[in-house]
């Protein structure tokens, strides 16, 4: 990488996993600090913790076409204002609908197709897959970093102290868009026949269908597993960190040999299946195994290490499957699967926490994996031949 290059995949990264984290960072606490917040019921606390996932679906690709337009960095900074909009006004709030308002806000700010069009602005195409794996280890170790922060941060100042860290993060992240990232110059985004053949792919909609799958799963059990931590393993609100921390540092030993397998044998897509399946069988564990604390932490291990090895194959799977001319759109519908996933997730893990306490809510994750794994039997992971395998990866 030149240090132009270097500079931006610095800069993007930070930006894109600074936003990530005030997303995650309420995901291990919301449950149990929601009974703080004037009308708070369990759908309404699954509607909060999802909601961003609607306003992201909704507007990722009109942030796309917009960054086309007037440029990808007042985009980007406009997206982070509204972040920030959305972050004071939960914050600021004490009832329940007020937290609503403001997740929706907060995922208004659709900021990601606007990012990864501006990576691919400011690298060569053979420097782009490495600037999209940094973007992409910084949304990993977002995720990790929010479920031991999230616990500390409320524990300190409640939850309107986790909103205003958020409200912070964001306003970092717009400083270091102007201060730290070169400008670019667009390039074409793809156009509507390019999400046509997406669309027409089976290959790329199971992929689709499962990263949908994986993010309902993972928005319910945060539903239910801060409730888990606090009434079956009888460990206080503030104090979570210490499980999700030594939980998640163990699941990395168990991910790294799992996909490093299924990389260098090319046997993703059977390495797949077979993760997804056991995921089904974890969440049934946790719906069934509640009466014993040392089966709920084995299963909350064997959690973290499944959605791991999951979240970081699905991208590099849609990136073999599409046409590298169709890259972009292909990730465009396969983020805009992954908000929808969460906001369906929220809702319907609410219901059923509403409905059936935290049991309902693994069951719900164990049906949705089952079905996943049905249609992921027939993953294939063939590339492309009319075009080279190395080609760029997403515009916009």
């Amino acid at each position: 990488m030149t240090a132009s290059e270097r500079r931006a995949a610095v800069g993007l990264a930070a930006i894109f996993g600074s936003r990530m984290l005030g997303l995650f960072i309420i995901l291990p606490i919301f449950a149990v600090y929601a009974d703080q917040l004037e009308g708070s019921t369990p759908l309404l606390v699954g509607l909060a913790l999802g909601a961003y996932g609607l306003t992201q679906a909704l507007l990722q690709i009109p942030f796309g076409l917009l960054s086309d337009r007037w440029g990808r960095r007042p985009v980007i900074a406009a997206g982070l204002l509204l972040f920030i909009l959305g972050s004071v006004v939960a914050a600021l709030s004490d009832h329940i609908y007020g937290v609503i308002l403001g997740r929706l806000l907060q995922g208004s700010g659709a900021i990601s197709a606007a990012v990864m069009a501006l990576a691919a602005d400011l690298t060569r195409d053979s420097q782009r897959s490495k600037i999209m794996a940094v973007i992409g280890i910084s949304v990993g170790g977002a995720f990790l970093l929010a479920l031991g922060l999230g616990p500390l941060v409320a524990g300190w100042s409640g939850l309107g102290g986790v909103f205003w860290t958020t409200a912070l993060l964001a306003t970092l992240a717009l400083v270091l868009l102007f201060v730290l990232v070169p400008r670019g110059q667009a390039v074409a985004a793809p156009d509507r026949a390019d999400f046509a053949v997406v669309l027409r792919s089976p290959d790329l909609l199971r992929l689709c269908g499962g990263i949908f799958m994986l993010h309902l799963i993972l928005t319910a059990g945060f539903v239910a597993l801060p409730v888990v931590l606090q009434d079956h393993l009888g460990v206080s609100r503030d104090q979570h960190w210490l499980v999700y921390l030594p939980v998640l540092l163990l699941s990395v030993p168990a991910m790294v040999p799992v996909i490093a397998y299924g990389e260098r044998r090319r046997q993703m897509h059977r390495v797949l299946p077979a993760v997804v399946l056991a995921l089904a069988l974890i969440e049934l564990v946790l719906a069934l195994g509640l009466a014993s604390k040392w089966l709920i932490v084995l299963a909350l291990w064997a959690y973290f290490s499944t959605f791991n090895i999951l979240e970081a194959s699905l991208p590099s799977l849609v990136s073999r499957v599409a046409p590298p001319q169709h890259k972009g759109a292909a990730l465009g519908v396969y983020s805009t699967a992954q908000f929808v996933g969460a906001f369906v997730g929220g809702l319907l893990g609410g219901g059923l926490h509403g409905q059936f306490g935290v049991s309902g809510v693994f069951l719900l994750g164990a049906a949705a994996a089952g079905i996943w794994f049905v249609f992921a039997m027939g993953q294939s992971v063939a590339v492309p031949q009319h075009a080279p395998a190395s080609s760029a990866l997403p515009k916009g």
